[in-house]
């Protein structure tokens, strides 16, 4: 179930870039610069930035809900569910709902 609300980024503003990388585990720049996305009964080319074993991050010009899930078809490592973690200038931070090997 996703929320009701959209929070985009632009609801707090920030001056300063994160100094700190709080991630748990590295990010590696996507083996294919791009995969399909289904959104809200459509399929959608997206483009990927970076690829982890429990998330991605990408670029799309739709705005989805925080938690709203959605299903991504990723060239090297096949079908995969995600939830939206969040949205800030058309990019998209999705988390896996299953973890990748």
């Amino acid at each position: 179930m996703s929320s009701r609300f959209i929070l985009d980024g632009a609801m707090i503003p920030r001056s300063e870039k994160r100094t700190i990388d709080e991630r748990d585990e590295p990010r590696y720049a996507a083996s294919s610069s791009t995969a399909v996305m289904e959104f809200r009964g459509r399929k959608h080319v997206i483009r990927l930035i970076n690829v982890s074993k429990s998330g991605a991050m990408v670029i799309f010009p739709h705005t989805p809900n925080i938690g709203e899930r959605l299903t991504l078809q990723l060239l090297d490592r096949g079908m995969v569910t995600a939830q939206v973690r969040w949205v800030k200038d058309g990019r998209i931070g999705l988390s896996f709902l299953t973890p990748m090997e």
